[in-house]
């Protein structure tokens, strides 16, 4: 198989950047000897839509990667601090999939070297929790890791605004710009560890108080009810009251 041109002309362009070096080593290894791998990673970019990027986790323009998310929330920080200008904050949840923990990390560290406050929860929530936490919290944005229902090789990288919702117009193809204009160079990776804060205990109180008010049978809470509840690898298993 020969290599595409255009995933060619993109690697090229990920080896002249400042990516790890282990990572270019992967890809030269792929334009020697396994030019498929290379085409498949490289042929076109991961485009960030109206609610954010989900793919394949792999090294590559193609995939979910460190440096992927890195151009996606590089492009998100760069809105916000236009928009917002001073005080942002934004809140990250991840889910059970592999590599969630790992890249929500990284998300909220260029969040953090940008100047930005970030919340994170300490271990898998479900996605509900931070849309209510966006907006119990006070946060400009929120961030999910998450691929939902999509095989396990997948993963996702979803945006909230500040009412707790997905991106809507005018936000959505404006921050679409922003992610549009950032080069891998342009990623901050460094500084700002001190504006990463986790979220705590009353985080999750706060949030199960307000579903129990939810309730349309209130009378139910004092119910002799036995039950069977299993999360099926889902978030849910870290928010099931006792």
């Amino acid at each position: 198989m020969q290599l595409d041109p255009q995933a060619k002309r993109q690697a090229e362009t990920w080896l002249a950047s400042s990516i790890a070096e282990s990572d270019k080593a992967v890809i030269r290894s792929w334009m020697d000897t396994d030019p498929a791998a290379l085409n498949e990673a490289f042929y076109t970019d991961l485009e960030f839509g109206t609610g954010g990027l989900r793919g394949i986790m792999r090294l590559g323009s193609n995939g979910i990667n460190k440096y992927t998310l890195g151009l996606a929330t590089q492009g998100l920080a760069n809105y916000l601090l236009h928009h917002i200008r001073l005080h942002v904050r934004v809140a990250i949840a991840y889910d059970s999939r592999n590599q969630s923990d790992t890249l929500a990390r990284d998300v909220a560290q260029v969040l953090a070297a940008n100047g930005i406050h970030v919340f994170l929860f300490p271990s898998l929530r479900p996605t509900p929790q931070l849309s209510f936490s966006v907006r119990q919290y006070g946060c400009h944005a929120g961030i999910v890791l998450t691929a939902s229902h999509n095989p396990k090789e997948y993963n996702g990288y979803k945006v909230y605004w500040d009412d707790g919702g997905q991106l809507v117009p005018p936000h959505d193809q404006a921050i679409l710009r922003a992610v549009r204009d950032v080069q891998l160079d342009d990623i901050r990776w460094e500084g700002g560890e001190d504006r990463i804060a986790e979220f705590g205990e009353d985080a999750d109180q706060e949030y199960l108080q307000k579903v129990a008010q939810l309730s349309m049978n209130p009378g139910m809470k004092n119910a002799n009810l036995n039950l069977v509840f299993t999360a099926l690898h889902g978030t849910s298993i870290t928010m099931v009251p006792p």
